[in-house]
């Protein structure tokens, strides 16, 4: 089993920057592909990034704009995903989801909300 807490969300204004965090504990985390979704009020749960077990490869949705970086700190046991230039239209909850290949195992964190608004 392995725990994924996430944090870093809340309100911030249109242009600005938030940083959020992935963390692990029960499990080494290199084990594990990990990827940020996002699930808007009203709107299904959407796929934003990905990054492979080494932190070698990434994957983004295309509608991100280049706004959006997926990062890990294997030594840390965390994911980043740094988010610039919010727009009104990033408001959501952002979970955090851990998929093992060796065992076919997969883990959703209980997510964080950020919110941007005036």
């Amino acid at each position: 089993q392995v725990q994924l807490v996430e944090s870093g969300g809340g309100l911030v204004q249109p242009g600005g920057s938030l940083r959020l965090s992935c963390a692990a504990s029960g499990r080494t985390l290199s084990n594990f592909v990990v990827g940020w979704f996002r699930q808007a009020p009203g709107k299904d749960r959407e796929f934003v990034a990905t990054i492979s077990r080494s932190g070698a490869y990434t994957s983004y949705a295309d509608f991100l704009q280049g706004r959006f970086t997926i990062s890990r700190d294997n030594g840390k046991n965390t994911v980043y995903l740094q988010i610039d230039s919010l727009k009104p239209e990033d408001t959501a909850v952002y979970y955090c989801y851990a998929y093992e290949d060796a065992t076919m195992s997969d883990y959703w964190g209980q997510g964080t909300q950020v919110t941007v608004s005036s």
